[in-house]
């Protein structure tokens, strides 16, 4: 039976790889999406005192803002989803985040409403949200999609109202959820203590632009065009200026935390492997059963060593305390109460004794023609209380016996036993 200590050893060491290289690493990318664009104006609104408002053209001025400030900052990598008048798919800006390794996503945009007096800013996150009226929002903000046929077949099975699409919705992002409900809690907050504006929150929505994207991500709601107001303030230099560095002061405190959490795991002591490999002793009984008999309720990794007449159940192997544990656990949940933890010290030789491997067990002799029989040479076999015991080698180790049942299963020789012989 193949033995997985190698095999838990290798995760460790990755995940350690990979949380150092996190902690190492220099550049923070982010990418910027200025909403809507092009032919997609977005949100718009006359007024005579300020003239047409245009949502894609806020939505740039913000963005372009937001991107110099940034760009000063030697730890960012700042990457733009567009930097002119012009309109990528929604497919091509995930794309581009997806590609580029994103650390954060940021799509900018402007809010609407079909009266006057709603103001105020919001920032989504990903999430299914069934509310009937949030559903119109993610609706409204989607409509976009149909501009293109990129997007149209990129989003085509994509139902908002089944719960199919929500579930699978829920698993993808639920990875990044946390960390862009963070972010998000960030620039709420600086729009209400920096600006002395008025939140409307953080909320999930069903949209398009954020589903797709392996980073957290947020879509940022800077005010209602609909609001005469807010309009003229979202169309100011002065108004462009605030929300910019408010946004900005949030990704300085979100990476600060960012990091203050990954050194957190970079310097945390690494476990140090123990002197003994520990197996989980799941039960001692006379009875043999196979792999995947359901006596093993449901367990892999499983070796079984015939000692005394009686065969030992074993799951797992590590040399790690922490993994042991969590071994004992699964074992203990999965019904075998009285599992206990075994010690057994890398390649031990016998003293007064071998392993073998018993081959067959049955009530029928096994006939000259058996595979078995043709392929190995010095097969012992033996009759007790009816049943015939063939059994095969000789070797000191049990590291040694694994080995040999693993060049047996390569034959063809399956369900072997090991057994260890007392003399």
């Amino acid at each position: 039976m193949k033995t997985h200590k190698h095999a838990f050893n290798i995760i460790l060491t990755v995940l350690f790889l990979i949380f150092a290289q996190l902690g190492a690493q220099k550049k923070f990318v982010i990418v910027l999406d200025a909403g809507h664009g092009g032919s997609d104006v977005g949100a718009t609104r006359k007024y005579e005192n300020i003239g047409l408002v245009q949502e894609k053209d806020v939505t740039l001025g913000i963005v372009l803002k937001l991107g110099r400030m940034l760009e000063k900052n030697k730890d960012y990598k700042i990457i733009y989803t567009r930097k002119i008048d012009e309109y990528p798919s929604l497919a091509d800006r995930t794309d581009l985040a997806n590609r580029s390794h994103a650390d954060l996503f940021i799509s900018v945009h402007c809010n609407a409403s079909t009266k006057s007096t709603p103001y105020g800013t919001e920032t989504y996150v990903q999430g299914p949200d069934q509310n009937k009226t949030n559903l119109e929002v993610a609706k409204r903000e989607n409509d976009v999609i149909f501009l293109d046929d990129k997007d149209r077949e990129r989003f085509a099975s994509y139902d908002p109202t089944s719960p199919e699409s929500l579930i699978a919705l829920r698993i993808q992002q639920s990875k990044y959820l946390e960390s862009s409900l963070i972010f998000g809690g960030y620039v709420e907050e600086n729009f209400v203590k920096k600006d002395k504006r008025y939140s409307r929150g953080v909320m999930q929505k069903n949209l398009h632009v954020l589903r797709l994207n392996a980073m957290p991500s947020v879509l940022i709601e800077t005010g209602f065009i609909s609001n005469a107001e807010e309009a003229e303030y979202l169309a100011s230099d002065k108004g462009q200026d605030e929300i910019a560095e408010s946004i900005y002061d949030a990704i300085t405190s979100y990476k600060k935390r960012i990091d203050r959490n990954q050194k957190k795991i970079v310097e945390e002591p690494k476990e140090l492997p123990l002197k003994n490999d520990f197996r989980i002793l799941l039960m001692s009984t006379p009875n043999k059963y196979a792999v995947g008999d359901p006596a093993l309720k449901g367990l892999n990794y499983i070796l079984t060593i015939k000692e005394n007449g009686l065969y030992k159940y074993y799951y797992s192997v590590t040399n790690f305390a922490s993994i042991k544990e969590n071994n004992l656990k699964t074992a203990k949940d999965a019904g075998f109460r009285n599992a206990t933890a075994v010690s057994f010290i890398p390649n031990q030789d016998m003293n007064t004794g071998y392993y073998r491997l018993e081959v067959y067990t049955g009530k029928d002799k096994l006939p000259s023609s058996s595979p078995i029989l043709k392929l190995l040479k010095d097969v012992e076999r033996v009759k007790a209380n009816g049943i015939f015991y063939y059994t095969y080698g000789n070797v000191k180790s049990l590291e040694a016996a694994t080995k040999l049942q693993k060049d047996l299963e390569e034959k063809g020789i399956t369900n072997t036993t090991i057994e260890k012989v007392y003399k």
